[in-house]
């Protein structure tokens, strides 16, 4: 089966969808709504199944080639003792491939430069989907006219009309189009949790590859990039919408006293490189990743949790997912309706799970179950670690022909 899709949204999941369906025979425009292709954002770790939903894309050595193995590291507490360890090469042997570390940025940058440069229209914001019959749709796109980004084909007008047979909304935890589907579904909620994150201005002298910390209502963690620098975040339970007037600043004062690499990781950061975030998910589930010809996609479909790090890897495993079931054809309904099947309990799962780790992490405070836990993490054999992670990073992608 091949056609032409529209696919609403230029992230990590967008992209890899167009990927995916451009290797199984279909002509794609990507319409993403910034006009500027900024590559903002920090970093990410790319777990197996991400890294296995990347190597059916073809894009999966570039990805290594900019990305750091994740080999040490695990969880601690503020003063710097260890709740469990990460055995980074074990977890290659059991999966074929490391956890990956790598700035958001070369990885939008190897995910585009697996597309011809006109298939993707900046400036362009997918407004409405409209079934004109005879199995197409008609998408309006709202642009601002500016001209288009390097590497980037034609910015949107006003008011452009694409003739298309699919849509894939990658719109993100906003969606647009998910709106529009299910106009009584209730939306994404807020968390109950705030991230500010950043990637450090020069390198820092790091011992471990990864690691998290849990505090009371506090979670800070680092992902060390190949050339040195590393990325960080802190996740606060935080009311929504507070917005510290120096949010540098006030992480030092909130993270006073922690163990060592953290006030080295927030020296070596400028004030205008932290980037702030509500968490907001789909804690009520969809009923269904697709109606009529439009399908939905990464954090339109299962917006969840960072707990996990596994949101991009999800996207991924949808991009190809899609793809493998738009090649067995032959009937579009028939092939979104295995698409759906497939990804939604598992996404869903994972979403659930990953809220469960918020709560018995970051988001914990009482000081009785924090030492519970502590002390239950600490006693945790380390094959019960590894089986944790095992759990959601060992994936098998459908084939690509």
């Amino acid at each position: 089966m091949g056609g032409t899709a529209v696919v609403a949204g230029g992230g990590i999941g967008g992209l890899a969808a167009a990927i995916g369906l451009r290797a199984v025979g279909w002509e794609v425009v990507v319409a993403e709504r910034a006009p500027v292709l900024a590559d903002a954002g920090a970093g990410i770790s790319l777990h197996a199944n991400g890294m296995r939903a990347l190597d059916a894309l073809g894009v999966g050595e570039a990805v290594r080639a900019a990305a750091r193995p994740q080999y040490t590291g695990g969880t601690r507490t503020p003063d710097g003792r260890w709740l469990s360890r990460m055995d980074g090469a074990a977890l290659e042997r059991e999966l074929g491939t490391p956890i990956v570390g790598i700035p958001r940025a070369a990885l939008h940058r190897a995910l585009r430069a697996a597309l011809p440069p006109q298939c993707l229209r900046t400036g362009a914001e997918v407004m409405s989907v409209e079934d004109t019959g005879g199995g197409r749709v008609r998408v309006l796109l709202r642009g601002d006219g500016t001209g288009p980004d390097a590497g980037s084909g034609p910015a949107a007008g006003p008011g452009d009309v694409l003739g298309a047979d699919l849509v894939v909304a990658a719109d993100g935890v906003g969606s647009r189009l998910r709106r529009a589907l299910f106009p009584r579904h209730p939306g994404p909620a807020y968390s109950g949790s705030t991230v500010l994150r950043a990637v450090t201005e020069h390198p820092v002298d790091l011992r471990t590859d990864f690691e998290l910390t849990w505090g009371r209502g506090a979670e800070f963690g680092h992902i060390a990039f190949r050339d040195g620098r590393a990325e960080w975040h802190a996740v606060l339970s935080s009311p929504r919408g507070v917005r510290p007037a120096d949010p540098l600043a006030a992480l030092r004062r909130r993270f006073a006293g922690w163990h060592a690499p953290v006030p080295a990781l927030l020296a070596a950061t400028r004030p205008d490189a932290v980037l702030h975030h509500d968490i907001h998910e789909l804690t009520v589930p969809l009923p269904a990743y697709a109606a009529g010809r439009v399908v939905l996609l990464g954090d339109a479909a299962h917006a969840m949790t960072p707990h996990l790090g596994q949101g991009a890897c999800q996207a991924l495993e949808d991009a190809v997912t899609l793809a493998a079931a738009l090649a067995a054809g032959p009937v579009l309904e028939a092939a979104l309706a295995r698409y759906d099947a497939e990804r939604r309990p598992r996404s869903q799962s994972v979403a659930r799970a990953a809220r469960r780790a918020g709560r018995m992490g970051q988001q914990l405070k009482c000081p009785p179950a924090v030492a519970v836990r502590n002390a239950g993490l600490r006693l945790a054999p380390s094959r019960a670690t590894m089986r944790a992670i095992l759990r959601h990073a060992d994936w098998t992608p459908p084939k690509l022909p």
